[in-house]
């Protein structure tokens, strides 16, 4: 009989645990109550007259459009699954001048100029990716860790990517560590310059292939068979752009109304990190075209628009990058109506390029609902080692490029963005509720004389 009640009392404490369990189980708040779903889309467009396809000088402008998807799904209490899908199509005059034969033919050959776009086949194109997180929570909610994968396209680039990372979160979650490593490992499908890749395809014959009846003239417009890539040209042979990251970052409240926060990412990249696209033109050798010869002196004006000057070379840069970008918020709670939030970065790499960034943004919010978002930003960088603006750079140099986002400049950048948000989530698309609509737009404008225009729309959505 004291055995039996022995055995029914140990019954009875394990069913108390394992209902208390239970209980645990049921009642631990969830990371994430519903599925997410996030809309977001972007229009971008800009001009320019130093494009890069060209050497440094001639027509940048470019369009894109950029809808993307996000998906967050909570698997239970504790793990969530997001799913990332976007696409970028874009227009560029700059792009499409990797070939910019094809305007119409004069005695001496086809015409063409960096200031007119191309109907060239890299005109245009759609930039597809997307990626998988998965992030687990403890039940604490002190721990979070997290893996994601990805995979991105376009016409001559494809992109592999993976990474993970802690998050650890002490002092009552008043304070934040992270730490976090990424793996792109991507190729390139090279596209080529017309002149260079017809030179390589034939040996140096220019009398064959592309061009084969075509006239090549010189500085002085007069026909020439002199012309040759400054130092040779050979298709390139590793065709791999690998990048390896490390980011730590550090959170910290400071009061009821601060939060600090710091990062530090080390980048490494290995392999072709120049564009292949890209022209590059010396200053130190003769110069050479294909078109109308009466258009050579105003070569570097828009108003040319028949005569192309040959590239004596691609962009070439060292094989391996070093960079470190070093940054810090810090988010101030003003009162109900202002807050203000501000970013500063300071950034540096081995190929000579040091940059600040500055940003302020002071959300404004006018009712339940609404909230207006001013922002200002700032950047400026010093030039790259081996930048050289148009018919600058030098052949005897082991890298050259003329790529002006590796060129010393400033850029201004004003935005403006409204936002509504309704927690209760009242309009339905079918089973999804709408809990936020973001809307914003924003001018930058760069020293060189770049000038941009962004507009961005994001609407987010809970699943009943």
């Amino acid at each position: 009989m004291k055995k039996i009640v022995s055995i029914a009392v140990l019954l009875i404490i394990f069913g108390k645990i394992t209902a208390q369990q239970d209980s645990t189980k049921v009642y631990k708040k969830r990371v994430l109550e519903t599925t997410e779903v996030d809309f977001l889309t972007s229009y971008y467009v800009q001009d320019g007259t130093n494009a890069s396809v060209t050497g440094g000088i001639g027509n940048e402008h470019l369009t894109d459009f950029t809808p993307t998807i996000i998906v967050s799904i909570p698997l239970n209490a504790d793990d969530v699954v997001t799913v990332d899908a976007g696409i970028s199509t874009y227009t560029s005059a700059s792009s499409s001048n990797g070939n910019p034969f094809d305007g119409a033919a004069t005695a001496n050959g086809p015409t063409g100029t960096p200031w007119v776009a191309s109907s060239g086949a890299s005109r245009q194109d759609t930039w597809a990716s997307v990626g998988v997180d998965y992030s687990h929570s403890s039940d604490s909610r002190n721990t979070v860790w997290n893996v994601d994968a990805s995979f991105a396209t376009e016409y001559d680039y494809s992109s592999i990517g993976f990474g993970g990372g802690v998050t650890q979160l002490f002092n009552e979650k008043n304070t934040t560590v992270g730490v976090s490593a990424k793996v792109y490992l991507d190729a390139w499908r090279p596209i080529y310059p017309t002149e260079l890749k017809a030179y390589a395809d034939t040996n140096g014959n220019l009398n064959d292939g592309f061009f084969q009846g075509v006239t090549i003239l010189d500085q002085n417009g007069n026909a020439s068979g002199n012309w040759r890539p400054a130092n040779g040209f050979g298709l390139i042979q590793d065709k791999s752009r690998n990048s390896y990251s490390a980011s730590f970052s550090f959170s910290q409240i400071l009061s009821k109304n601060a939060q600090l926060s710091v990062f530090v990412d080390v980048v490494k990249q290995q392999g072709w990190l120049a564009n292949p696209l890209q022209r590059v033109y010396f200053g130190d050798v003769p110069n050479y075209y294909i078109g109308n010869s009466a258009s050579i002196p105003n070569y570097t004006s828009p108003t040319n628009t028949d005569v192309f000057q040959l590239a004596d070379d691609i962009e070439r840069l060292p094989d391996s990058r070093f960079k470190v970008p070093i940054g810090l918020r810090l988010n101030y709670f003003i009162n109900e109506t202002f807050a203000l939030r501000t970013y500063y970065r300071y950034y540096f790499d081995d190929w000579g390029v040091s940059a600040h960034t500055a940003n302020i943004e002071l959300p404004i919010k006018i009712s339940d609902k609404f909230t207006l978002y001013p922002s200002f930003r700032y950047y400026s960088q010093t030039q790259a080692d081996y930048f050289a603006p148009f018919d600058e750079n030098l052949s005897t140099s082991a890298y050259y490029t003329s790529d002006y986002d590796l060129s010393k400049f400033s850029a201004n950048q004003y935005g403006f963005g409204i936002s509504y948000t309704d927690i209760f989530t009242k309009f339905h698309i079918s089973k999804f509720g709408l809990k936020s609509i973001d809307l914003k737009y924003a001018n930058y404008k760069r020293n060189t004389g770049l000038k941009a225009n962004i507009v961005s729309l994001g609407l987010k959505f809970l699943m009943d």
